[in-house]
């Protein structure tokens, strides 16, 4: 790589880092709290939802118009945004319990989501730009760091909670995306681009993309279940303070962290294995749902180390799902006639943002309604299934294009011998 490339690779590391960071402190601590205030487990979990619909919305306006608003920029103040909403966020407790905390939940968490939607959105679309070859490395890379910041994010937000009250927290984790903007300000090149006449209509037409969004829905709904409920079921069923719970989150997180940049290199290796990657990946993340509570008519008790491995294959499985399917997207477009340049990029970066979105708010939303109403084990089971569901229509399709691949080279093969003897 060359020295300017290796400076835009830290600094989207850094960006990716310090972002996940910030979201993911809340998991321990903060739906506890919220029920203290007088919220419910449905209202936590439209609280954690509220986030990814203002993503899904900023994601989708924000990827259309990446070229007029200019990728930098767009980088820059949202991670000024969102710096700023995680600080208030420490303010939150303050607020009287009711309505008034709740409302204060809505509306800073969703404007926090719209400035991370457009660092999110801005970062992958320089990358895939920057990168063109090894997208799926590049960002296997990025998810490497994206791993450590929800690492990082759920024990050190415990421990400091913990130790030091609600609004340490946000203050410290905070502050730390805020000195992080002067670097990014610094390091990232500015990128021109001409504005495209091309949509994200043209871009749903493709059968192939709708069902790989169809898989990043379901898996993005199976960490926003866990966000939202995890906690409070570990810490209601084996009795463990907040700070244990943020490394319990660790099996999940860890296990991502690790496996995503050599996914991201046999991705890249491998192109034609890409969908085969997704269906062993949701499989075992099927799986890993249903012995996660364990599902009720498995009959079999709830066990920390049962809890706590089924995270480890939920999170190294997500990984084998997630990395391929933005460069599979990419290539979609690509092969539809979508221009080669910042602003297909933002469009299917915006695309990969709202689709995620949509599943984190599923997640959440549904997943608490069915924990209030029936039980954590049962909810967990109906991400699995869902889960399986994209496994099926991911294996149907990777079928399908295993047969095209091979009917395609059995032709070249065939015009070749014969043409040998019109050679001779």
């Amino acid at each position: 790589m060359t020295r300017q490339q290796t400076l835009t690779l830290i600094s989207m590391a850094s960006v990716n880092f310090s972002a996940m960071i910030c979201y993911s402190i809340l998991g321990p601590f903060f739906p506890n709290e919220a029920v203290k205030k007088g919220a419910s487990q449905a209202v936590v979990g439209l609280i954690f939802g509220c986030y990814a619909v203002c993503n899904l919305i900023g994601s989708l306006v924000l990827g259309k118009y990446i070229v007029q608003i200019g990728a930098k920029f767009m980088l820059v103040t949202g991670l000024f945004v969102s710096s700023g909403c995680t600080i208030l966020f420490g303010l939150l407790d303050r607020a009287p319990a009711g309505t008034a905390f709740i409302s204060l939940c809505f509306i800073v968490r969703s404007i926090d989501a719209v400035g991370f939607a457009g660092a999110m959105t801005s970062s992958f679309s320089m990358m895939a730009k920057i990168f063109p070859d090894n997208v799926a490395t590049v960002l296997g890379i990025l998810e490497l760091f994206t791993g450590l910041g929800l690492i990082l994010g759920p024990p050190v937000g415990g421990w400091l909670y913990q130790s030091f009250g609600y609004e340490v927290p946000f203050f410290v984790l905070g502050c730390f995306v805020l000195v992080m903007v002067p670097f990014i300000i610094y390091v990232l090149p500015n990128i021109d681009a001409a504005p495209s006449k091309d949509s994200f209509f043209r871009l749903l037409c493709h059968v192939k993309i709708i069902l790989i969004c169809y898989a990043i829905f379901t898996f993005s709904a199976g960490l926003g279940f866990l966000d939202a409920t995890l906690s409070l079921f570990a810490i209601k069923r084996f009795s463990l303070s907040p700070g244990y719970v943020g490394v319990i989150m660790l099996g999940l997180s860890l296990p991502y962290c690790l496996a995503s940049p050599l996914i991201g290199y046999f991705a890249d290796k491998y192109p034609a294995n890409r969908s085969w990657f997704m269906v062993t990946g949701g499989i075992a993340t099927a799986a890993g749902f249903c012995l996660l509570g364990p599902v009720p008519f498995l009959h079999m008790p709830s066990q920390l180390w049962l809890l706590i491995l089924m995270l480890g294959v939920i999170g190294f499985s997500l990984g084998m799902t997630i990395i391929p399917t933005l460069p599979e997207i990419i290539t979609c477009a690509y092969e539809q006639g979508f221009e080669e340049g910042l602003s297909t990029l933002g469009m299917v970066s915006g695309l990969f943002g709202a689709v995620w979105s949509i599943g984190m708010f599923y997640g959440p939303t549904v997943g608490g309604f069915i924990t209030q109403h029936l039980s954590f084990e049962w909810a967990a089971a109906v991400q699995g299934g869902l889960a399986f569901l994209a496994v099926s229509i991911t294996g149907t399709l990777a079928f399908f294009n295993r047969n095209k691949i091979q009917s395609t080279y059995s032709d070249l093969l065939r015009k070749k011998q014969e043409n040998i003897p019109a050679a001779r």
